[in-house]
């Protein structure tokens, strides 16, 4: 488990702009189906297609973030005096 976390958690700039581009994918694919609506349906197919990109990607970058996040505490809970001292 903690492999994974280190292997995701590794990057977290990269993985916050997965996390924007994925949110950018889901905004167009929200802009498409308002525009299916009010068009022709092949728009809301296009829509739900990048709503799931969008937020597979999103998913993946957030996890990549969570992963730094939990890795932090981790290694401060394990060596809390070390965490203090620089």
């Amino acid at each position: 488990m903690k492999v994974v976390l280190e292997k995701l958690g590794q990057d977290p700039q990269h993985s916050l702009v997965l996390f924007m581009r994925g949110l950018g994918l889901f905004t167009i694919g929200v802009i498409f189906i308002f525009l299916g609506y009010y068009t022709h349906h092949c728009w809301q197919i296009l829509g739900i297609t990048f709503i799931t990109i969008g937020i597979s990607v999103s998913a993946y970058g957030y996890a990549g973030i969570f992963a730094n996040r939990l890795l932090n505490i981790s290694y401060k809970l394990k060596n809390p005096y070390k965490a203090d001292q620089k």
